[in-house]
């Protein structure tokens, strides 16, 4: 990762000592991770709050606890990295990419056997072409295309909101229970069909100001999704399965929603069967403009009273066969999973199942008695 590309924005996020205690609220300089938790904003969600986040970062005094490069390196003595997100609401926005709208229908009408999903996609491509990439969700192009899918009879409550006037967002976890850089990432047991979803989540304050953005693993159980709709939640909301990270970079003059609009996150996933896939996913694709999906969150409808993170969804959906022709791709334990853009850095994750990562023990309650004894409160 090039070190630059943290010379050149601000960035907020959040490590733990080895000595214990609460997380630390750090930022980056001149290639130093520097602790900047001070009882004026001891939480992230305070800086975001703020009128000028960036402001209060570039100016905050601090003290320089780790060499930037050995922290992302996992070998930073005493400091690892946490999500970075503490009390914020974790949301996601689903089927946000028309061009990938295809595999969401396709988990659906398997019933989650990954096996049928080589043959559903060529009966689906026949039958609605392979660019929907210019239907704007709930114009009067994408009904006529409704239109049509409900006459052939395979109309899907993922067209309906991939196609549909009202976008998806869901709960992807709890506050606090997101994991960061560097942690192993998790699956449910029950699961044999699954992937990374590479995306960019925006980090919104409680008035609904986009402050800044991060990388996210937005893990999904394709199988379990594909039974029903209604298991959402278990496919979504497991133990370790939502990353976040490396840093929160915020906004400021050189770095705005605009450039999220444009960005291309990349994926890597190196297993130690020796397979590699690799993709990609063009936020310029989007289907729903990003403001529109953080209004769709959050307004007088619904209030986060401390902010949100958002995931905003992704185009790329793992078709690369692993272990056989028609067979597609699933994870594998220990698969190191690698999600970057050059403005963001890269977020490094290593697949386990669910019951074998880390437990999540450490909440609201135990962060404010933490600061509470630091008196930072």
């Amino acid at each position: 990762m090039a070190m630059s590309v943290f010379d050149e924005g601000i960035f907020l996020g959040r490590v733990r000592l080895a000595e214990g205690g609460h997380p630390r609220i750090v930022t980056v300089r001149d290639g130093q991770v520097v602790d900047i938790t001070a009882k004026a904003a001891p939480t992230v969600r305070d800086i975001c709050e703020m009128d000028d986040p960036v402001g209060y970062v570039r100016a905050a005094e601090g003290k320089a606890i780790a060499e930037l490069g050995a922290v992302l390196d996992g070998n930073a003595d005493g400091v690892t990295l946490l999500s970075p997100v503490d009390l914020q609401a974790v949301k996601a926005s689903g089927v946000t990419f028309v061009v990938s709208l295809l595999e969401r229908v396709i988990e659906e009408q398997a019933k989650g056997d990954a096996g049928r999903a080589d043959q559903l996609r060529g009966e689906m491509l026949a039958l609605i072409g392979e660019d929907l990439s210019q239907l704007v969700p709930g114009s009067d192009a994408a009904m006529a295309v409704k239109a049509k899918l409900i006459e052939k009879g395979v109309w899907s409550q993922y067209l309906e909101v991939g196609i549909g006037p009202d976008a998806e967002i869901f709960t992807k976890c709890q506050p606090m229970a997101s994991v960061g850089h560097g942690a192993d990432v998790g699956l449910h047991p029950i699961s044999t069909w699954n992937n990374p979803e590479p995306e960019v989540a925006l980090i919104v304050s409680s008035r609904g100001e986009i402050v800044g953005a991060t990388l996210g693993n937005d893990v999904n159980l394709r199988d379990v999704e594909g039974r029903s709709a209604l298991l959402l939640g278990k496919a979504k909301d497991n133990n370790a399965s939502a990353a976040l990270g490396p840093f929160i970079r915020l906004f400021d003059g050189d770095f705005s929603l605009e450039s999220v609009k444009q960005m291309e996150v990349g994926l890597e996933v190196v297993g130690k069967d020796g397979f590699v896939l690799t993709g990609s996913s063009s936020m310029s694709q989007i289907s729903r403009t990003p403001e529109s999906l953080v209004a769709a969150a959050l307004g007088t409808h619904h209030q986060y009273p401390d902010g949100l993170a958002l995931y905003l969804g992704t185009m790329f959906a793992p078709v690369k066969d692993r272990e056989g022709a028609g067979k597609g791709f699933t994870h594998k334990l220990g698969d190191l999973v690698t999600i970057s853009t050059p403005a963001l850095g890269a977020l490094v994750n290593t697949v386990r199942l669910s019951t074998e990562c880390a437990p999540w023990t450490y909440g609201p309650r135990a962060l404010m008695g933490d600061l509470a004894k630091a008196g930072l409160l």
